[in-house]
């Protein structure tokens, strides 16, 4: 979890995400538009979200395409969901405590 939560840490990366999320397979080219990032930094971005196995690539020919990983972003959201029960539990425990 680690890894995808880095690498979600990144204003950058998250733009990225956010334009992978309607299910297409865009090459480098289409995702570098609109950035102020040349396709070497938005790649490096990219190498960054395939590392914490967030974003797949494929070769589609002379080019590479990059899609989300939805199950990755699930995982994460599990996470989240796990750990703000443990906390609220943990918070109601504590406040339990402090009235007695």
């Amino acid at each position: 979890m680690a890894a995808i939560f880095a690498a979600l840490g990144d204003d950058t990366r998250l733009v990225i995400v956010s334009r992978l999320q309607d299910g297409s397979d865009p090459s480098i080219s289409t995702l570098t538009e609109g950035l102020s990032l040349t396709r070497q930094g938005v790649s490096r971005h990219l190498r960054v979200l395939e590392k914490a196995r967030l974003v797949r690539r494929r070769r589609v020919g002379r080019e590479t395409r990059y899609q989300l990983d939805v199950e990755a972003l699930r995982r994460a959201r599990d996470y989240l969901a796990h750990a703000s029960t443990q906390w609220d539990h943990t918070i109601e425990r504590l406040a339990k405590h402090v009235e007695t």
